[in-house]
């Protein structure tokens, strides 16, 4: 299939859209955390989109699928993180529960175009 047009992919705008959202809502977490949570948050949720964007423009879909795998990796980081910031108490649940809701469309984009490819 030679090189994909991330920006064309949905799973690629829905995994920016989450990053933002995300780097948004950190920002509001205790300042002590700056170096620790969020900094680790917003590292993973960046390099969910950036993954995609990355292996998209390496060339064939066996590496495709490989930056697609590292995706679904941070995704889940991603996923770990904000259920321990909840727990922490720095989300509410409700937030909680819309960052899953979101994470698990993604998830589920991410292992269809792995599979598709």
């Amino acid at each position: 299939m030679g090189r994909h047009r991330y920006e064309d992919l949905e799973v690629y705008k829905k995994s920016v859209d989450l990053a933002v959202l995300v780097s948004l809502r950190t920002r509001k977490y205790p300042d002590f955390e700056k170096f620790s949570l969020v900094s680790q948050t917003n590292r993973a949720v960046y390099s969910i989109s950036n993954n995609i964007a990355e292996g998209a423009g390496r060339g064939g879909n066996a590496e495709f699928r490989n930056f697609l795998h590292y995706s679904l990796g941070s995704l889940n980081e991603v996923e770990n993180e904000l259920l321990l910031a909840q727990k922490l108490g720095y989300l509410e649940d409700k937030e909680y529960l819309d960052f899953k809701d979101r994470a698990e469309i993604i998830k589920k984009m991410l292992i269809n175009l792995i599979k598709a490819l």
